[in-house]
């Protein structure tokens, strides 16, 4: 008997790379914020695509999960945001919702409770530190949100402009413009 052995269709081998895909969408289906961690939509014209197939088939529906296109999708939604987490169709849905869960609570906090576009969009900087945190490469490295705020806080405080240094600032530019008036 001189055949070729084919692998057989059993379960997959476990891989940490679990998330496909993270992306939030306006209540129009208009992407706001997206990540994606494997080629498996190259092309930007291919990931709106399937963002808007998605969104069609998801933004009129109570439940919380999707199967679509051969993945998993998991999902939120708040006031005019749209929130999704993709995995592979093996790929566990609680642990895509532990992500989503995390995603969802993290923003919120960040935003101060304000989950909207118009904050979201006037946080992104925050938003990416967040989803950051939780994702890196499609990997998950983080499902408590706690953790997530702690260290977006902390990140936030290593550098760039903090509302104080930013009123400092103002403030110092103030007294110059005064002052150069006044000679």
């Amino acid at each position: 008997m001189t055949g070729h052995l084919l692998p057989s269709p059993g379960p997959r081998e476990p891989s940490l790379y679990t998330i496909k895909a993270v992306f939030i969408l306006d209540n129009d289906g208009h992407r706001l914020l997206a990540k994606y961690y494997d080629d498996t939509f190259p092309s930007m014209k291919e990931q709106m695509a399937f963002e808007k197939n998605v969104f069609n088939k998801t933004n009129r529906t109570d439940s919380e999960i999707a199967f679509f296109g051969g993945m998993t999708i998991v999902y939120k939604s708040s006031i005019d945001l749209f929130l999704y987490v993709v995995g592979s169709s093996q790929e566990n849905e609680l642990m895509l919702m532990s992500v989503l869960t995390c995603l969802f609570e993290s923003l919120n906090h960040v935003l101060r409770k304000n989950m909207e576009k118009r904050w979201l969009l006037e946080n992104m900087d925050g938003a990416f530190l967040v989803l950051d945190e939780i994702v890196d490469g499609g990997v998950i490295l983080e499902s408590d949100p706690q953790q997530v705020i702690q260290k977006v806080n902390f990140r936030a405080d290593d550098g760039g402009l903090t509302e104080q240094s930013v009123a400092q600032v103002l403030q110092s530019a103030k007294e110059q413009i005064k002052w150069s008036l006044l000679k």
